[in-house]
């Protein structure tokens, strides 16, 4: 049996909430991990073709950029589903 409080206890609030802390992971998980990728990118750009500084900067600012289309998409995805 379903307690109050519980998430599927029919509660309309509590599944919002779930959503909202979802996209906020999701968020979150997204811009570091793109970042983090861009780094390591461009560190290994950078050992291969020479100046790591470089590379590695263009690597972080490609996985940033990278990092805001993808939450981009996901918010997008997110209003469309919460519109019907």
């Amino acid at each position: 049996m379903n307690q109050p409080g519980q998430p599927g206890s029919g509660d309309p609030n509590t599944g919002k909430a779930l959503r909202a802390m979802g996209l906020v992971s999701a968020i979150g998980v997204d811009l570091a991990g793109c970042t983090l990728g861009g780094y390591f990118l461009g560190r290994w750009v950078g050992g291969m073709w020479g100046n790591p500084g470089l590379w590695i900067g263009l690597g972080v600012l490609f996985g940033m950029l990278s990092g805001a289309a993808s939450i981009f998409a996901v918010i997008k995805r997110m209003m469309r589903d919460i519109d019907g």
